[in-house]
């Protein structure tokens, strides 16, 4: 009787364990791609990571924020602070990941300098990627900012526009649908990997590995020192996955651990 007891003991111990599930949200290319791999390690440690993917940058934050998902992994500090800001949320950072660098695109000319006079420019619509956009054209001399630091630039913040480009905000997601239509697109890599570009051929002028757009994943407040939420962190940060990015990715995104 005292073995049966024990083993019961232990079964509903390793059932418990099992069934420590964790819903995180998350946008297509890399980041459910990145969790994909890390399911199976995960299961190992008794956390059945369920992925759900979203292709918009609000809803992830959201439903977190609601309780309806656990966490998500799709952002980088700095449009966090601006969500968290603008909606009143407290979502916090758990862990960092991965570094998509930023990139210009264009179907129609192979070098920035080759962009005519009133070239049409499309940039995403949030604050912290557009004014990412503006910085990166900034820095490769195109435009000039009232401050080349201001991560929140807008296109009110342009003092020196020498080819008088013209620019348009869209939401980052849809960008790359309208790149055959325009003359320049400032995209961000998850949405350019996944309409077949190569960031590290492709794009005209690209972030390097001083960016501070480092992503994230993001839990509340209450839940970031889960156990759950600690184990997808140490599965998240292995040398495995570190070389999963490096392989699949081929420098287009970049482990940022």
């Amino acid at each position: 009787m005292k073995k049966l007891l024990v083993a019961f003991a232990a079964a509903a111990a390793f059932s418990a364990h099992a069934n420590d599930t964790l819903t995180v949200a998350a946008t297509p290319v890399p980041h459910a791609e990145i969790l994909e791999f890390v399911k199976p390690a995960l299961a190992k440690e008794g956390v059945d990571l369920k992925v759900k993917v979203f292709t918009d940058y609000i809803q992830p934050n959201v439903q977190v924020a609601e309780k309806r998902l656990d966490a998500n992994f799709f952002q980088h500090q700095p449009y966090l602070d601006e969500f968290n800001k603008a909606k009143g949320t407290h979502l916090v950072s758990v862990a960092g990941v991965h570094l998509e660098p930023l990139g210009a695109y264009s179907s129609k000319y192979k070098a920035l300098t080759e962009l005519p006079g009133g070239a049409n420019v499309v940039i995403p619509n949030d604050a912290t990627n557009g004014g990412r956009a503006l910085l990166l054209l900034a820095k490769a001399g195109i435009i000039k900012l009232k401050d080349s630091g201001n991560i929140l630039s807008t296109t009110k913040d342009i003092v020196e526009n020498p080819k008088d480009l013209k620019f348009r905000e869209l939401e980052a997601a849809t960008i790359p649908r309208v790149l055959t239509q325009v003359d320049l697109a400032l995209i961000n890599t998850n949405y350019a990997l996944e309409a077949k570009l190569d960031p590290s051929k492709d794009a005209l002028v690209i972030e390097g590995n001083d960016s501070p757009y480092v992503n994230i994943l993001v839990a509340r407040e209450d839940d970031k020192d889960s156990e759950a939420m600690k184990k997808l962190v140490a599965a998240l940060h292995t040398p495995e996955v570190k070389a999963f990015i490096l392989e699949k990715y081929k420098g287009a995104v970049l482990p940022a651990f």
